[in-house]
Parts: structure tokens; C-alpha cells; sequence
């Protein structure tokens, strides 16, 4: 972890000026959040390089930023949604580029495909556009609880929100991917 933040202290000398005290915080910090940062970008992105990729710039911006953070208690909940900002950008650029990529190739005809994985590929894409549709308060809670495996007392410390509105938008969140996921069966 010293490695790490030696490196983002060595880029461009402006994190070097940073007190030993406020180092060794974020240290302490960063190592008790940094599974749980690629984690959060693994639920987005679904490749574990670029997860990895999108933690480690959490990381670096987090770093950068720490010194101006005011409630450092907030830490986990604010380095989770940076990296959910982080991987949900990673993933709109790595769709448009996609996009741009197969109107470039659109003369070759992909590989044989079985209908299986057709379909199969169909249902998850369905299910990401419908998570990616519901507003973010939502979306955060879904991912955290349903994708992660975080219980409600564990998103509600996360988020920094009573327990009850957790567990109210995550019923809300259910309910709008039911309505818009009919079509699934």
C-alpha cells in the first residue's frame, strides 16, 4: 500500500506537501475500503481489469481530494461513489466506442453464434439497461444489496442514510426492474 501512495505522491509534486498525519489516515482508510471500490467498479463494468483500472483512479482521485474532505468517517460511502461515477463514465465511453467500432465493421459478419448464448446475452443486456435506467439512488442500492451482497445495516452505513430508506428504495428499485422486466420469463 506504501508503494501506491508513493507513487500519487510522486506525480507532480503537488500530493508530496501532504502532512505525514493525513497520509497515514488515508492509508488506513484506503485499506479497509479497497476491495470494496472494485468490487463496486466490478458491478458496473463486469471486466476485472478495467475494474481494477477504474479503483486504482478512485484511488488517485481520492487521494488528491482527501485532504479537503470534511467528514472522514464518510470516507467509504464517498469513495464508493466516486468509483460508481468513475465505472458508470468507463462504461458509457467503452459503449459508444463499441458502437463507433461495429458501424466502422459493418460489412463483416460476426462469428456463429448458438441461440443460447443469444439469448442469454440478451437477458443480461436487458437487465443492465434496466438497472442503468432506474435514477441513481436506486441504481446505488440495488447494486450494493442485490449485485454486492451488502445487507441493509451494511448499504445504510455505506450511504450514510437510516436503514428505512434503504430497505424503502430498494423496494422501489425491485419493483421498477419487475415492471420493466416482464418481458423476462
Amino acid at each position: 500500500m506504501h508503494e501506491f501512495v508513493d507513487r500519487l505522491a510522486g506525480r507532480g509534486g503537488v500530493l508530496g506537501a501532504v502532512d505525514q498525519a493525513l497520509q497515514e489516515e488515508f492509508e488506513t482508510r484506503l485499506v479497509e475500503s479497497s476491495t470494496l471500490a472494485v468490487r463496486v467498479a466490478y458491478s458496473v463494468l463486469r471486466q476485472r481489469e478495467d475494474a481494477e483500472d477504474v479503483a486504482q483512479e478512485a484511488f488517485a482521485r481520492a487521494y488528491r481530494s482527501f485532504a479537503q474532505l470534511r467528514d472522514r468517517e464518510r470516507f467509504r460511502a464517498w469513495l464508493v461513489r466516486m468509483t460508481w461515477r468513475l465505472a458508470i463514465n468507463r462504461w458509457r465511453a467503452d459503449r459508444r466506442r463499441s458502437s463507433r467500432e461495429l458501424a466502422h465493421a459493418e460489412g463483416v459478419a460476426p462469428g456463429p453464434t448458438t441461440e443460447e448464448m443469444v439469448d442469454c446475452r440478451r437477458r443480461a443486456e436487458g437487465l443492465w439497461r434496466a438497472i442503468d435506467a432506474l435514477p441513481e439512488k436506486l441504481r446505488i442500492v440495488i447494486v450494493l444489496s442485490s449485485i454486492e451482497g451488502h445487507d441493509i445495516s451494511e448499504v445504510a452505513a455505506l450511504l450514510r442514510l437510516p436503514p428505512g430508506t434503504v430497505k424503502s428504495r430498494l423496494f422501489l428499485a425491485r419493483q421498477r426492474l419487475k415492471e420493466k422486466l416482464q418481458w423476462i420469463r
